[in-house]
């Protein structure tokens, strides 16, 4: 897969929102600090069996990045691993990226979607991104605007996953997707 620079911005702005100590590298730990952060946020303690979930699958996205991504085998991911995974075709297509990605957006939503409506307001979706990948509220209330584009104050899994994927597969800078974790990093 060949990795357009606008691809590359993103690769960038996600690999920042998985690096959660900021420390230049992607480690198991980032992944389960910040599905614990996000956990009590929504005061779901360490028994809470969607928490539970969540955490079993942010392992499996772990190991699974890891496998493919490590090169060097050091027990973290850079930056330049991470994108070469992707180059090496992580990301398929659409069609397997939903596959791989529903269970995980669905683990999240039992957990941010307070009410169980199966939608967003825009303080669960601030708060959510907020403590799993460390957007600034300005940054998520900007990002929920965009992604509702109904204007109805809430989105959907649905709306999550159209957002999601275009992120990845969509190189269109004005689309809601290219804006889901908030401004990109400069070219």
């Amino acid at each position: 897969m060949e990795i357009s620079a606008f691809l590359d911005r993103k690769l960038t702005r996600r690999f920042q929102t998985y690096d959660s100590d900021g420390d230049g590298y992607i480690e198991q730990q980032d992944f389960t600090s910040a599905v614990a952060r996000m956990a009590e946020a929504f005061g779901h303690g360490p028994d809470s069996p969607a928490r539970r979930r969540l955490h079993d699958l942010s392992q499996q996205l772990w190991f699974h990045l890891a496998k493919v991504a490590d090169t060097d085998g050091d027990g973290r991911i850079s930056e330049a691993e991470y994108k070469s995974a992707f180059a090496a075709g992580l990301l398929e297509t659409p069609d397997s990226f939903d596959e791989g990605y529903l269970p995980f957006l669905d683990a999240i939503m039992d957990i941010a979607d307070t009410d169980g409506d199966g939608k967003l307001t825009a303080d669960e979706q601030v708060r959510w991104t907020g403590t799993l990948m460390n957007l600034p509220e300005t940054d998520a209330r900007a990002v929920f605007h965009r992604l509702d584009q109904d204007g109805d104050g809430l989105i959907t899994r649905h709306d999550l996953l159209d957002a999601i994927r275009a992120y990845y597969f969509d190189d269109d800078p004005h689309s809601a997707g290219s804006w889901l974790l908030g401004p990109l990093p400069p070219r």
